[in-house]
């Protein structure tokens, strides 16, 4: 059974993310947790979040920025020129399976070996 973390000592770091075609990021932490969040409700038209609007700009700009998930909008991993996401927040999305844990059982079947 996994223990309880200790929320006052632990921050959420992003390590990893993973877009879809729906405009949600599967988003991996530091804890070893894989989140969920549906970015679709932020981007509106008139909005900051309104370049996001394009899948393939979605998709093609999404990275990890200090130490959490953000668009690099100027293409030089200037924070200050992305949008991001406060990780607290990621962080409170609810705990999904690991949609490459799937990906990897066919990869060691086909190569007839554990991989991680």
């Amino acid at each position: 059974m996994k223990q309880e973390l200790d929320k006052s000592k632990f921050w959420p770091k992003v390590v990893q993310v993973i877009p879809t075609e729906e405009y949600c990021v599967y988003t991996y932490f530091n804890d070893g947790s894989v989140r969920l969040i549906d970015v679709k409700p932020l981007i509106k038209h008139g909005t900051i979040f309104e370049p996001l609007l394009d899948i393939d700009f979605f998709k093609s700009k999404l990275a990890i920025i200090n130490d959490t998930i953000a668009w690099d909008i100027g293409g030089s991993r200037d924070s200050r020129k992305c949008i991001d996401l406060d990780p607290l927040v990621i962080f409170e999305q609810p705990v999904v399976e690991d949609p490459l844990s799937n990906e990897l059982m066919v990869a060691e079947k086909l190569v007839g070996y554990r991989l991680n």
